[in-house]
């Protein structure tokens, strides 16, 4: 994977090297939410770039608007299974400042998706995006836990960034039995069993789960392809009920406008020296 700076306006766009052929960064190019976010072209469907969720959250966090995702194969490479390193290589490569105002999207009315027990909304709210989610899991070191925060580089770097993905160990068989997650293991996942997490270095903050869902929205949210100035609420929301979250709001112009530039902030892109 390579990032390369892209000019104002242009947004997140992934391109496939090996394809010749680009999709932007929009949720309604979504294709799949079963074990993570996959973008597709309903006319190529060869044209197919899966685990975009944690790099999204990367730029989502950083407010970084503008960059072209350059890849060779048909997935965002899952390095530790969060998005810290991702912040890593785009803070050493250095952000710079455009002239454009930020693309930026008010939410006007509460809208809300809903899947037995769990869901997903946004509300109407000050500028900026507050976060707010809870989650529930058999596995005794999951438990139930909930977390909220407002959504600024300085909160994404200390309270999410860090965070991993993560599985049940009887989730894991089940998917190595159906030729999936082949490239998981205990460097890129955290694995629960019961009350135990078989990572030999444990967690790397006590609640680590909640927050790496938290981070799994961030990025999600990012295929408005816009920054959000809402409060989202969830609990027990994955990739599909936030995906299904943005078709809600954008099934209605009534829901949202575009507000044009957030005060004092300009779009962001990675400079030259890529990461």
């Amino acid at each position: 994977m390579k990032l390369h700076p892209a000019a104002e306006g242009r947004g997140v766009v992934f391109r496939r090297s090996d394809l010749g052929a680009e999709l932007p960064a929009r949720f309604d190019y979504v294709a799949d939410t079963r074990l993570c976010t996959l973008l597709a072209d309903p006319a190529h469907p060869e044209l197919r770039i899966g685990t975009i969720e944690h790099l999204l959250a990367a730029l989502a966090g950083l407010q970084i608007d503008n960059v072209l995702v350059e890849l060779d194969g048909p997935e965002v490479p899952i390095l530790d299974g969060s998005a810290a390193p991702f912040v890593f290589l785009l803070e050493c490569a250095g952000i710079l400042e455009q002239d454009a105002p930020r693309p930026i999207i008010e939410v006007l009315r509460p809208v809300r998706v809903q899947a037995g027990a769990a869901f997903a909304e946004l509300r109407p709210a000050a500028p900026g995006l507050d976060l707010a989610l809870s989650i529930e899991f058999p596995a005794a070191a999951i438990g139930t836990q909930a977390l909220a925060l407002s959504l600024n580089p300085s909160t994404f770097r200390r309270e999410l960034a860090r965070a991993r993905t993560f599985a049940l160990a009887e989730e894991v068989e089940q998917l190595r039995q159906a030729g999936l997650g082949r490239g998981g293991s205990l460097d890129n996942a955290v694995v629960v069993d019961g009350a135990r997490v078989l990572n030999p270095a444990g967690l790397r903050m006590r609640d680590e789960f909640v927050r790496h869902k938290l981070l799994d929205v961030v990025g999600d949210l990012a295929l408005a392809g816009a920054a959000i100035h809402a409060r989202f609420s969830g609990h027990r929301s994955g990739h599909a009920l936030n995906n299904r979250l943005l078709q809600a709001l954008f099934a209605d112009s009534a829901n949202w406008q575009g507000t044009g530039p957030a005060p004092a902030a300009a779009s962001r892109a990675p400079v030259p020296a890529a990461a």
